[in-house]
């Protein structure tokens, strides 16, 4: 496996390798401020923010983070739906010099104080929402300053008006936060502090603009250092992908959570790099998703395969105009065939699968969004990056169409693990990043992920992965939503279960997806159990959360067990 074999496969627009200014992340909206000051930057529940607003109210953000003694390097925790403060904040950050620590909403006491602890963010900005929550933990971290922000101050009138009254049915409590002390208001912030330029030193090399936690499917989070190098490289990579796409053009729909870095790369900074409009979405909804997208005519839409299964079984997709969406790149989860299938022949647009890592800031390979796809494939390698597939047991490369462990190379992938130096040697292999997938590389260069390593079930001696047996399950026409897990087993030490959500309306017996099943599948690969549920857990970028219901299971055994 000698060489980039897939580069043959590029079509003309995409060049091999890219040129990247050494420049910070800020500087692309310092450019779109100068070139487009008066366009829309920003789309949010009927109000608009242009390039001027943003890149104003970003220095005002950071020249009030320093006048709060943030210096170079110090962590800023930013605990925000999809919002204009969110954008704000993270410039604001760049521009004083600070690491953005981006942090979940809906993370519980101790998940926050555990994050807060670890990264040891000096100051966080977070919903009124949460201000309780916050403060609880306040006392266990190092947290000196928090600033308080709420959607109402975004919202145009008289959604501004009304936004408190449901605020407080939905959650059953207000919250009101006088701005004294430690405790900022982010509205004083706008209306007191100066937008000034700040000049400071920088390593385009080194320099690290975030730390972002690892989604924890697979153990306790850990700090992903990602320098303004690799977010620039992944996010021109991107840009180069999507060749058919026009600075200053496309509208972005931002509904991947910006906390996640796969909405952080492909929507937050990737607008700001082509001038183009984000249209911000809070929360995943799909009623509001479908009225956003008929009524803001989005070009381009990042998202997750529940989305795109989302909006798919939605009974009144028919009544809205979807027909503006020209690409989509999918993350986070395997992308089944018949969801991308059904979604291209709904909008006309394109929907391609891309697999990446938090780790490789996030993207590695993709699909030809204009040019060859291969089924079940996760594409090629992106610009710059190299891939190969290496064996866990010594380490050897593996030739093309042999399982192994895929290994990254590339500009966008991390400096390493925060504070964990062990942890990050193990994860590398004479300079690859070991990805942690099973996988393969066909002689044409496309890439297949065959599982996790760790998900790879086990039974009576043979190797079982999840992913197969899963696009099996989701070509049945009454499964919206699946995952296959491996379960404990007394006789084959591990067996198959699957856990199924049905589509609106439809109804399958346990005896039907037998059948099924083995008409599809080796029989050791079929489903021995089969469980239904409304709905399965998930991450907040809609990654179903296979490792949970692994635990269920083994809590289950050991309860059987003591009994």
């Amino acid at each position: 496996m000698s060489g980039k074999v897939w580069l043959s496969q590029y079509p003309d627009e995409i060049p091999h390798s890219l040129t990247y200014e050494e420049v910070p992340v800020q500087s692309f909206l310092t450019k779109a401020y100068e070139k487009y000051p008066n366009k829309i930057a920003i789309h949010f529940m009927g109000r608009d923010v242009t390039y001027k607003e943003l890149y104003d109210a970003s220095l005002k953000f950071a020249n009030y983070l320093r006048r709060l003694g943030i210096e170079k390097d110090d962590r800023v925790a930013i605990m925000l739906p999809n919002c204009p403060q969110a954008v704000i904040a993270y410039y604001g950050v760049l521009f004083a010099g600070g690491i953005v620590v981006q942090t979940n909403p809906l993370y519980t006491e101790r998940e926050l104080q555990y994050q807060m602890d670890d990264s040891g963010a000096k100051i966080i900005l977070a919903l009124d929402i949460l201000y309780p929550r916050i403060t609880k933990v306040l006392k266990a971290t190092q947290i000196e300053n928090v600033i308080i922000t709420a959607i109402k101050d975004y919202l145009p009138f008289p959604k501004n008006l009304i936004y408190p009254f449901i605020q407080k049915k939905q959650y059953g409590f207000s919250v009101k936060v006088e701005h004294k002390g430690m405790t900022h208001l982010f509205t004083e912030i706008m209306r007191t502090q100066e937008a000034l330029p700040i000049e400071t030193s920088f390593n385009f090399e080194e320099d690290i603009a975030l730390l972002q936690y690892t989604g924890g499917t697979t153990g306790s989070p850990k700090g992903v250092m990602l320098t303004h190098k690799n977010l620039i490289a992944n996010t021109l990579m991107c840009d180069a992908w999507m060749y058919k796409c026009k600075d200053g053009e496309e509208v972005l729909l931002g509904v991947l959570p910006f906390f996640h870095v796969y909405g952080m790369t492909t929507v937050l900074i990737l607008s700001v790099m082509k001038c183009s409009k984000m249209v911000l979405i809070p929360k995943f909804d799909i009623d509001q998703m479908l009225k956003t997208i008929d009524k803001q005519k989005p070009t381009l839409f990042p998202g997750a395969p529940t989305m795109y299964i989302g909006l798919l079984n939605h009974p009144d997709i028919g009544k809205y105009d979807l027909s503006s969406i020209k690409a989509c790149l999918s993350g986070s989860a395997p992308l089944p065939v018949d969801v991308q299938e059904r979604f291209e022949a709904i909008t006309g647009g394109k929907l391609v699968e891309g697999y990446g890592l938090t780790e490789t800031s996030p993207v590695t390979h993709a699909n030809f969004i204009w040019g060859k796809r291969v089924r079940g494939s996760i594409g090629v390698p992106w610009p710059d990056t190299e891939a190969t597939i290496i064996r866990s047991s010594d380490g050897e490369i593996m030739p093309s169409g042999e399982i192994g462990e895929i290994a990254i190379k590339g500009p966008q992938v991390m400096k390493g693990y925060w504070n964990r130096p062990e942890e990050t040697a193990m994860n590398f292999v004479d300079g690859w990043f070991l990805t942690g997938d099973l996988g393969y590389m066909d002689e044409e260069g496309y890439f297949y992920v065959v599982d996790r390593k760790k998900d790879m079930i086990i039974a009576g001696g043979f190797n079982i992965y999840p992913r197969e047996v899963e696009e099996v399950l989701y070509e049945h026409d009454a499964i919206q939503e699946c995952v296959v897990a491996g379960v404990p087993d007394p006789y084959r030490g591990e067996t198959v279960k699957a856990y199924i959500v049905l589509k609106e309306g439809k109804s399958v017996k346990e005896e039907e997806l037998n059948k099924y099943c083995r008409q599809n599948l080796a029989a050791y690969k079929v489903p021995r159990i089969y469980e239904f549920r409304k709905e399965l857990p998930k991450t907040a970028v809609g990654k179903i959360l296979r490792r949970t219901l692994v635990e269920e299971e083994k809590q289950k055994n050991f309860e059987l067990q003591a009994k």
